[in-house]
């Protein structure tokens, strides 16, 4: 017990704070060009013949992908069961929406090639559409209400609290802010999506993606930035009044918070933070270039350093909140306030410690393995055992 004596609890929320973002991130990178991929299928893919070769490069990899998605539930499951409860009661009809979708992904996977119909297979595909770009869309809603503030609040017995019925909430959700982190988070794996497309195929497809690409990525530039700048003079940001205790119990109305100011102040406060943003439009700027070139690989890389700057740019700005309320300030959920115990955290660190680089090694494995484009041949001459 000696080193969970050394690993103090302030160190340890921070740890899983940053865990957690690398969860979302993981999980952005990887299945964010399976969703990319599926929200282009309908336009990329001109014939049938096409709209396989597409599907079947991410066909291997789709459901390893999502293995992030179950680890950062978890995540916030175990490490901040505040949040996942305040989230999950807040955001319950979005969350349905994209678990039916991710749930009709797999489905249309299955199913899609196991009947000649062109109506059937063309049903499919607008479903693949559908499993890729909704997701893709409420994410990036999620993520605008949170910078925005959600209207709960904690009772004294920390029982989250919303008014309004489920149908009220969700159509709160769909704010003109948050919509247009939406449409951030939209573009932003569409030109992820098509940079695997360019990678992964070849010929006029491979062209055809990169087009497509080329104009997500200037819309996701331009959003983001349009966002960024709305951020900096539309919307109040939140601080914790008085002296921040790091290390005390978790429970959030301990905590004293005021509203008001803005969420830009913290670049005043750590200047190093800019490196996300700037990494957001560098890897953008560079993925487009790539995209019209026709670079293939170093085009993948760029799109996954723009995506990990524009998440991390979100969580960096708003430290230490995690989900802060407009009802009630003082019940928004802070790093310092919503964790599980010391013991809980550190018992979680050593899991992770052992198994993810595990996880890394073998999703590294399976890319070298599946390394290669796909072709029209492989699918034609492999019909009957590929998508």
């Amino acid at each position: 017990m000696i080193l969970h004596d050394l690993l103090t609890f302030e160190f340890l929320r921070v740890i899983w704070w940053v865990l957690l973002g690398v969860l979302l991130i993981g999980f952005a990178l990887t299945d964010g060009f399976d969703m990319g991929v599926g929200a282009l299928l309908p336009f990329v893919g001109k014939t049938d013949t096409e709209r396989r070769v597409i599907i079947n490069t991410v066909g291997p990899v789709w459901e390893g992908n999502q293995v992030w998605f179950i680890l950062g539930g978890g995540a916030i499951f175990a490490a901040w069961p505040p949040l996942y409860a305040v989230s999950f009661s807040g955001f319950y009809l979005a969350m349905f929406l994209v678990l039916a979708a991710l749930i009709l992904r797999p489905v249309a996977f299955k199913y899609r090639s196991k009947q000649e119909s062109t109506q059937w297979r063309n049903g499919w595909d607008w479903a693949l559409f559908i499993g890729g770009a909704v997701p893709a869309l409420v994410f990036g809603v999620a993520v605008g209400n949170v910078l925005q503030g959600v209207p709960f609040y904690l009772t004294p017995d920390l029982m989250p609290m919303y008014p309004g019925n489920a149908i009220m909430k969700l159509l709160g959700l769909l704010n003109p802010y948050a919509l247009l982190a939406g449409l951030v988070s939209l573009s932003m794996l569409v030109m992820h999506g098509s940079a695997w497309l360019g990678l992964k195929t070849e010929g006029e497809l491979a062209a055809r993606a990169r087009r497509i690409g080329t104009v997500a990525g200037i819309v996701a530039a331009a959003a983001y930035a349009l966002a960024g700048l709305w951020l900096a003079v539309g919307i109040d940001g939140f601080a914790i009044v008085g002296d921040v205790v790091t290390d005390g119990p978790s429970n959030p109305l301990y905590s004293e918070v005021a509203r008001g100011g803005s969420w830009l102040s913290a670049y005043g406060a750590r200047p190093w933070i800019a490196i996300a943003p700037l990494m957001g439009f560098v890897g953008i700027a560079l993925a487009v270039l790539g995209l019209r070139a026709g670079r293939e690989v170093s085009t993948l890389l760029f799109s996954k350093m723009a995506i990990t700057g524009i998440i991390a740019s979100v969580g960096l700005t708003m430290f230490p909140f995690i989900l802060p309320s407009t009802i009630d300030p003082n019940s928004s959920l802070t790093v310092w306030d919503a964790s599980s115990s010391h013991l809980t955290l550190f018992v979680m660190l050593v899991c992770a410690l052992i198994f993810m680089p595990l996880i890394l090694a073998y999703t590294a494995w399976v890319y070298k393995v599946l390394w290669g484009k796909v072709t029209e041949q492989d699918v034609t001459e492999n019909s009957h055992s590929v998508y």
